[in-house]
């Protein structure tokens, strides 16, 4: 069974060995039949980008695979085929027959997103497109492995440190150098990203165009009736038009119809009318949530990775916040509750611990997808 396999595959490590998935795929790449591929690498936005295109894809006829991460309640909400996640038989089937491709030692030097990734190209190998989503960073991500079509950046911020580099300029410079022939950049908040950008371009002689290049009237109009149909605050309408030029680049036509199923949950979704959802867990993620929802304020249910920014991430968010319900999330990674608490304190954030939701509150659930799933695990609405 794929899920005990996985149980066994920490999920994140202190140190990566980026060699292990180029080697191992190596070993098995004749055995893989790739479909157009578009890599999806950047900060924030990837999963929305993705849904949108995806949709898209598939609405229009193509046989269309999308693989995001992390997932918040299920497995298969990693590996989306034609219109929904795949199904437990399916993941197991693929699951055995990877096994039989793979030597046993490299089944089990491989990480949970290492496989995962090889097992997803596997099942997608009869799809038209595949929309696949870096999990962290780009040049050495285990998505990077695979050749493509274009590669889709999204907004560039600081985030996993420890593993791509202090600056914006170093980040950037880690994300892009995952495109391998063309690419299509979404807007970005820092100029290092575009001279990082033109860098590559006159060094490896890429193709590197703003999505705005791709953009016209008709589209701007699509993209304005959607979001007010569909509900998009600002930043999803951005990522919707991204994939709008996607598909330009691509040549291929399309109807504002053929966005209409969409929407990826947990990217401000309004769970009912007094519950907001988003599995954001950085500052980009924050100032975009805020810019979309003042100047309500919200009870804000909360909690931190510790090698997250929250004192800062709380700062962007005071001007939506009422105050602060601390929810308890099982994970490792999560920041000590004294340190949250003392992070609350210097922003002058009133807080107390999560007990349940309550009639006539608005609430925004917001820290990380574990933050989200904790909260669904115990709403009962």
């Amino acid at each position: 069974m794929l899920e005990s396999f996985l149980a066994n595959k920490p999920l994140f490590y202190d140190e990566i060995d980026y060699t292990r998935m180029p080697r191992i795929y190596k070993s098995i790449k004749n055995e893989i039949k790739l479909p157009k591929i578009i890599h999806l690498v950047g900060t924030n936005g990837k999963g929305t980008t993705g849904r949108f295109l995806a949709s898209a894809l598939y609405s229009l006829g193509y046989n269309t695979g999308h693989y995001t991460s992390p997932h918040i309640l299920e497995f298969n909400e990693r590996i989306w085929l034609n219109g929904k996640n795949v199904s437990n038989e399916t993941l197991d089937n693929f699951h055995q027959k990877l096994l039989r491709l793979l030597a046993a030692e490299d089944a089990e030097a491989l990480s949970y997103f290492e496989y995962t990734t090889l097992l997803a190209l596997l099942i997608y190998q009869e799809c038209d497109y595949v929309i696949l989503e870096a999990g962290l960073g780009g040049e050495h991500d285990a998505t990077a492995v695979f050749e493509n079509i274009l590669t889709v950046v999204t907004p560039i911020d600081r985030d996993h440190e420890a593993f791509l580099g202090e600056t914006i300029e170093q980040i950037a410079t880690t994300k892009l150098n995952a495109i391998k022939t063309h690419a299509i950049l979404a807007n970005q908040k820092y100029e290092d990203v575009y001279r990082v950008a033109k860098r590559l371009h006159r060094k490896k002689e890429l193709t590197i165009e703003s999505f705005e290049y791709y953009i016209d009237k008709e589209d701007r109009d699509n993209a304005e009736i959607l979001a007010k149909e569909m509900g998009l605050v600002e930043y999803l309408k951005e990522n919707l038009m991204v994939a709008i030029a996607t598909l330009k680049h691509l040549n291929i036509s399309y109807t504002k119809e053929n966005f209409y199923n969409s929407r990826l949950f947990g990217r401000l979704t309004q769970l009912n009318e007094n519950v907001l959802l988003d599995v954001g867990h950085n500052e980009l993620a924050a100032k975009k949530v805020r810019d979309s929802l003042e100047p309500k304020k919200y009870i804000l249910v909360y909690n931190s990775y510790k090698d997250k920014n929250y004192k800062e991430i709380l700062s962007i968010l005071k001007p939506i916040i009422d105050h602060v319900e601390i929810i308890e999330i099982d994970e490792q990674r999560v920041a000590a509750k004294e340190a949250l608490v003392e992070a609350l304190s210097q922003n002058m954030i009133a807080y107390r611990d999560f007990k349940g939701v309550e009639p006539g509150e608005s609430y925004l659930v917001f820290g990380s997808f574990s933050v989200v799933e904790a909260f669904l695990k115990g709403y009962s609405g």
